[in-house]
């Protein structure tokens, strides 16, 4: 993730950064079979007898630290193999119907997964739930520069957004939505090198270039990003990629949050632009929104920990974990696509 200044313009000139990107208006291309990233109607049910699974933050938590317990998840190690084999099973353990698989090896980072649960494989309409769950190997945004070269624990950057889907893994095995869920978690997102805009979110770049779509199942109505949701006193502003290019789910979204009571945690303002995971699915075509920390009162963008030693479970805050859980939760078990 970083700080970059871009002009917008079609998607082949941005930077695939996880990355900060201030001011102007970015139109993306799609290009796959699934055609454009427009986002399908879609009708939430505001009734009272619309059914939301309860959302257990302290279990969400639980999954964090045991995902910080394995020690840095950093493509390569033997920390993030243990922890390739841990989501695959809680998945499996979850009742996902299908739990797939994706490897490669890469030049200079090595074997990487991407893990993915499909829940009512069959439905056709569904829902891409994601989040990257690798760690950052470097601390180089710590106050201290003898942190620079040392990984992070990255309980919130990777760890979070995992531990709020894992937790809606558990639930949605207990009680299945009307519509089908694929839970994703994409590997190899923070390893970029600054000024090397394709070294970042490389798992999500396989992913879409070998989708499990199509002959395998339909295609995802939409997907949602959850990165870095455990901050303490997080607040999610309308992430301003995912703001222009599909309001409408950002609105769909949003709505369902003020519903499940989160209105003070997602806001209606625009937050910084960030080059994330979910930019490569719009490219291909899957509309796509982000939810995160952008807009912090301390740092106008990401939160204080970013990157530095200081993302470790003691910053957790469940409050957070609760406010991104519930919200996505009600969004799904009140779907009506």
């Amino acid at each position: 993730m970083t700080l970059k200044n871009v002009n917008f313009g079609v998607v082949e000139n941005f930077n695939i950064i996880k990355g900060l990107i201030y001011g102007g208006v970015l139109m993306l291309v799609g290009g796959c079979s699934n055609g454009s990233a427009k986002t399908p109607a879609m009708q939430t049910d505001n009734s009272d007898t619309a059914v939301c699974a309860p959302f257990d933050a302290d279990s969400a938590y639980a999954y964090v630290a045991r995902q910080v317990a394995f020690g840095p998840r950093v493509p390569g190690s033997e920390s993030h193999a243990q922890c390739a084999r841990y989501l695959a099973d809680q998945l499996a353990r979850f009742g996902a119907d299908t739990v797939i698989e994706q490897t490669a090896e890469l030049p200079e980072i090595g074997k990487i997964h991407n893990i993915m649960g499909r829940y009512s494989v069959h439905n056709p309409a569904r829902v891409l739930l994601l989040a990257h769950w690798d760690t950052r190997p470097w601390a180089d945004e710590d106050p201290d520069p003898e942190n620079h070269s040392r990984p992070i624990d990255g309980a919130n950057d990777g760890g979070s957004g995992v531990g709020v889907l894992l937790e809606l893994s558990r639930q949605f095995g207990m009680k299945r939505p009307d519509i089908g869920v694929d839970i994703l978690f994409v590997d190899a997102e923070d390893s970029g090198n600054s000024g090397d805009d394709d070294s970042w979110a490389l798992g999500t770049q396989y992913f879409t270039s070998n989708l499990p779509y199509g002959e395998s199942g339909p295609y995802p109505a939409y997907a949602i990003l959850l990165d870095m949701v455990g901050g303490r006193d997080a607040v999610f502003a309308r992430e301003m990629f995912s703001d222009h290019n599909v309001p409408s789910l950002v609105n769909h979204v949003w709505s369902a949050a003020a519903r499940a009571g989160h209105g003070d945690r997602f806001v209606n303002r625009t937050g910084v632009a960030v080059n994330d995971d979910h930019l490569h699915l719009l490219r291909a075509g899957i509309p796509a929104i982000d939810i995160i920390e952008c807009a912090n009162p301390v740092t106008g963008a990401f939160n204080p920990t970013w990157h530095t030693m200081s993302d470790n479970i003691d910053n957790i805050d469940t409050a957070s974990l609760r406010a991104a859980g519930e919200t996505v939760s009600y969004l799904i078990y009140s779907e009506k696509l």
